[in-house]
């Protein structure tokens, strides 16, 4: 049988290794070796061969060391197995005080590339000696535009904590704190904290559903007045901010820090919201098959049918390693290194965090996942959607720098949700008819929430703040209103803004990430369009795995340019919305042939 816990031998034996302390001996003796030979230095700023040298050593301490090497590494995916045991808490603290100090000594670094006067820069970017580094250089470039003096950018971090974070945290504090009597489905009524009582909305039982939401709206409403303050204050805080900097655009901070051009972004928010119809469509369709003329709004997401279909976590890995190997030989050599490694966390126990993750750190550092496998069929999902983040580091691994190991937030989500739907069309295969029913109307589900959803969010934000801009306060009232009005642009008439809706924005944490949401949505779209150039041309996949190679070593749009794709262009983005369009029509095909639903139009 194989591994089923992480085996993280590849960094330390246990807990109290002796290795520890001497590797974080290492980690500060290299850290300022690095610091103490550039920090009085100025050459590098302004002759290229010696910024060659300077980033050959900056990479080098970036793959092996960094500020917290394998402890640091170590101590937080210890942390995610036993989140209760407070020795582990006490380490990792211990690592991450450590790294903090070597970050801010290290900071000068990059700050002081970033500020190279922009007439020197080109003299930089076209030294063949620096071709490795280019696009490492060029996002500095581009977010030194903004950026303001060391002693000012200080000042800035400094403030940030009282202006922002810590409103922030109040907010979520006070939510995580409440909790309230709700009807379970065993016909009990007991007390539940906040996220139990969201979760319970999407309960099968209509009255356990309905109870829960009168609760969470109940929840929404007492902290409506506090999170109104709260929403103001970061507004303004990101109004003030964009201001000194000199940003012009609201969102074009995010922009520039997901390494993706604005009218990109633009192109994006255009297209989906040009088909909305499809969101509509799909909401009327599951309304029709739940049999009520409207879906009230906290019902949008009650799963149809029943998915009762069992995967074991071994059924699990050989479906997917099936499918990996159809694709691509590649991908399945990943995964099996993966599974004979040790690389995997499998099932749920006390203790260990929930959901999952694909964690990686350093160039020279083991890529890591977390399951919490229940034999669902979403477990198998979720399995191969986190191989899809592992398979893409050990790519980027296997191409890249130190310096260009990453993905930006724009195409983060690419290769996880390029893999996850692979297996999800072998598991469609399989299935009978009604089963087929409930798994595509599920994925529908989680496509609409991921792209319609997320770009109607983005531009609730959008608007949100360019009326705080204008107005310098936003009331609950306001802000409710503004809420309703983009929900309703993306669900159409089959969703009704149901009363207490108007406040769900006070528990949405992503609009406190500013303009962060259009990430999701461009990630699925450029993983649909991706999937149906494979399944037109089994061939393209080598262009895939070009692009999961190049991590961030060039922008999205240039690498996509060298693949013959134009992600500026609004067709482009349409291709993947077919694609989702496609899906909801041979829904609608299946549910009229088993009799669900009659004279759909």
């Amino acid at each position: 049988m194989k591994q089923i816990t992480w085996n993280l031998k590849h960094l330390f034996r246990n807990d109290n290794d002796p290795k520890i302390a001497g590797k974080r001996k290492i980690i500060e003796e290299n850290s300022y070796k690095f610091i103490n030979a550039w920090k009085k230095r100025k050459d590098y700023l302004k002759e290229p061969f010696v910024l060659r040298q300077a980033l050959d050593s900056y990479e080098a301490w970036k793959k092996d060391f960094s500020s917290d090497g394998d402890e640091g590494y170590y101590f937080w995916l210890r942390t995610t197995q036993d989140q209760n045991d407070p020795k582990l808490k006490a380490q990792f603290n211990t690592i991450e005080h450590f790294s903090k100090k070597i970050e801010n000594d290290i900071q000068f670094f990059s700050l002081r590339i970033a500020k190279i006067p922009v007439s020197r820069q080109r003299k930089f970017l076209g030294y063949r000696g620096l071709k490795d580094y280019r696009h490492y250089l060029e996002r500095l470039f581009a977010e030194s535009k903004f950026l303001l003096s060391e002693p000012e950018e200080k000042i800035m971090n400094l403030q940030s904590s009282t202006s922002y974070s810590n409103w922030v945290k109040m907010t979520a504090s006070f939510l995580s704190r409440e909790e309230r009597m709700v009807l379970l489905e065993n016909g009990q009524k007991e007390s539940r904290p906040f996220p139990v009582i969201a979760s319970l909305m999407n309960n099968r039982n209509k009255k356990v559903r309905d109870t829960a939401s009168r609760r969470f709206n109940d929840i929404l409403e007492k902290n409506a007045d506090i999170a109104e303050a709260e929403i103001n204050s970061v507004l303004a805080c990101k109004k003030t901010d964009d201001e000194i900097r000199g940003i012009p655009r609201p969102d074009i901070a995010r922009h520039i820090s997901d390494d993706i051009d604005t009218e990109i972004v633009d192109a994006l928010i255009s297209a989906v919201s040009d088909r909305f119809d499809i969101s509509a469509k799909y909401y009327a369709l599951k309304a029709r098959l739940m049999k009520v003329k409207r879906l009230r709004y906290h019902e949008r997401n009650v799963e149809y049918g029943k998915i009762n279909k069992k995967y074991t976590y071994h059924e699990s890995t050989k479906l997917v390693r099936k499918v990996f190997k159809n694709l691509d030989p590649r991908f399945y050599e990943i995964f099996d290194k993966f599974l004979i490694s040790g690389q995997f966390d499998v099932f749920p126990r006390k203790g260990k965090v929930s959901g999952a993750f694909c964690a990686h750190q350093l160039l020279s550092q083991p890529t890591y996942i977390l399951l919490n496998h229940t034999d669902r069929l979403n477990d198998v999902l979720t399995l191969a959607h986190e191989l899809g983040h592992g398979i893409n580091n050990e790519l980027i691994r296997e191409k890249q720098n130190a310096l260009n190991f990453g993905t930006p937030t724009s195409t983060a989500e690419v290769a996880s949700t390029f893999m996850e739907d692979f297996v999800l069309q072998e598991i469609l295969k399989r299935a009978d008819e009604e089963l087929r029913l409930s798994v595509m109307m599920m994925k529908l589900n989680d496509d609409i929430s991921t792209i319609f959803r997320q770009v109607a969010c983005y531009r609730f934000e959008q608007e949100l703040h360019r009326d705080f801009r204008q107005k310098g306060y936003l009331s609950k009232e306001e802000i409710g209103r503004l809420f309703q009005k983009h929900m309703s642009a993306y669900m159409g008439d089959a969703v009704e803004q149901s009363p207490g809706s108007e406040n769900w924005w006070v528990y949405w944490s992503h609009i406190r990430s500013f303009f962060y949401v259009y990430s999701y949505a461009s990630g699925l779209l450029i993983s649909k369009a991706l999937q149906k150039s494979v399944k037109e041309d089994p061939g393209f996949i080598v262009k895939v795995k070009g692009f999961l190679s190049a991590g961030l070593s060039d922008s999205p749009k240039n690498i996509f340019r060298d693949l013959g794709i134009d992600i500026a262009d609004n067709k482009f983005w349409d291709k993947g919305l077919d694609e989702v369009s496609r899906l909801l029509d041979d829904t609608i095909d299946l549910a009229k042939r088993l009799g669900k639903i009659e004279n759909f139009d």
